[in-house]
């Protein structure tokens, strides 16, 4: 792995100062989306917006990261201010979900959505790429770091879900805007870093040696776009699984609990990463085919008794995905050109995304959970991407496994 940086550590205490702030971060970045992702949706369907609306406004994140977030992240980089980028990003959310609140008519909450998403959907790809220094430079462990973020994005679904049952969903905008306020304060704690190398890091083979070699180089590509695939099939699922269950008669605080049991799998999966020693590619595919099981199972419409047991395949669908991806990003992108390829890999994401998001919408319209025969093709896509790139992106065994610590 690329050396980012030869700064010296202050104190031994850096580290510890560093992934404790950091945690805080994504505990509140993460819990975000334990409100939005479950209830948004709900409350959209609240203020009287159709399931077509639905699909077009909750694929505006997506569009904006294949469109404004890697001007935020190209931005952050040049500067080299990627912590303040990350406490600008926080702060303007805040007032953006406020803003969004106060709109009830589709055009208008599409545009103040908009605009939101254009410094919200930024935030991830920028934490992410500040954890990555941070990991480069202290000798951390990836995969616990977002553990907390999980736990939130839990407490955050099950105290949504709570509060569904006990005020009215077009209420729900405010408990969303309130944990973005969180993420806010939090971003204030975060530690500085210092200025990696401008200069490529060693020439081993498979290594992309900078910038513009990122988007020339078929490995890259194959790591962006398999993400993007396994990624963008869950779709459906962010837009419309909590209005099916809404209208199968679940309870708020039991549709919070099926997305908590993802996400619990997940920190199971993030927990256990350190012990991974099967190369990054293997992990996406596993992923991958974990996904397309998961969708096929979804489209029969399955009680909430199977649902149950197929929501812990997050962990894979998700989870596994994710860090196989960053596992292929630590190995092959350098350094001092990782919040950019952070920035590719979002906007490949974005475009894929937004398109799977809008033709979820119509095909929900018409066809109800059969549109999660759509989302276990578009997974299956991203098996077949990784699994032919898998000899581009091979790894000796025990890099593979330093690349989690």
């Amino acid at each position: 792995m690329p050396i980012e940086s030869q700064i010296p550590i202050a104190s031994q205490n850096e580290p510890r100062r560093f992934a404790g702030r950091l945690a805080l971060f994504y505990g509140t970045l993460f819990g975000l989306g334990g409100t939005y992702l479950p209830f948004f949706p709900v409350w959209l369907k609240a203020v009287g917006i159709d399931a077509s609306w639905i699909g077009i406004i909750t694929a505006v994140p997506s569009v904006t990261r294949f469109t404004f977030l890697p001007v935020v992240t190209g931005l952050s980089e040049r500067h080299q201010s990627l912590r303040g980028a990350m406490m600008v990003t926080a702060f303007a959310t805040v007032l953006g979900f406020a803003v969004v609140g106060t709109q009830h008519q589709p055009l208008l909450v599409f545009v103040a959505f908009a605009v939101t998403a254009c410094v919200w959907t930024p935030m991830v790809p920028l934490t992410d790429g500040y954890a990555l220094r941070g990991v480069a430079r202290y000798g951390l462990d990836y995969g616990p770091l977002p553990l907390w973020g999980s736990a939130a994005f839990i407490a955050g679904a099950l105290a949504c879900g709570l509060l569904v049952d006990f005020i009215a969903a077009r209420h729900l905008i405010w408990v969303i805007a309130g944990v973005a306020g969180l993420g806010a304060v939090a971003s204030l704690g975060l530690r500085p870093l210092g200025h990696p190398k401008t200069a490529p890091a060693a020439t081993g083979a498979g290594t992309l040696l900078d910038e513009p070699g990122l988007l020339r180089e078929p490995g890259f590509l194959a790591i962006i776009l398999a993400s993007a695939l396994i990624q963008g099939s869950h779709a459906a699922y962010y837009g419309f699984a909590s209005i099916t269950w809404q209208a199968s008669g679940f309870g708020g605080l039991t549709i919070a609990g099926l997305w908590a049991l993802g996400v619990l799998a997940e920190i199971v999966v993030f927990a256990l990463s350190p012990r991974f020693t099967w190369p990054p590619a293997v992990l996406v595919v596993i992923g991958a085919l974990a996904a397309v099981a998961r969708w096929l199972i979804t489209a029969q419409e399955p009680s909430a008794a199977v649902l149950a047991v197929v929501q812990l395949a997050h962990g894979l669908t998700f989870g596994l995905t994710q860090l196989g991806i960053m596992g292929l990003l630590v190995r092959h992108v350098p350094g001092h050109v990782m919040v950019r390829g952070q920035g590719y890999l979002a906007a490949c994401g974005g475009i894929v995304a937004s398109g799977a998001s809008i033709l979820s919408g119509a095909v929900y319209a018409r066809h109800g959970q059969g549109v999660y025969y759509v989302m276990a093709a578009m997974a299956l896509s991203g098996a077949i991407v990784m699994w032919l790139a898998r000899h581009r992106l091979k790894h000796d065994p025990e890099k593979c496994k330093a690349v989690f610590r």
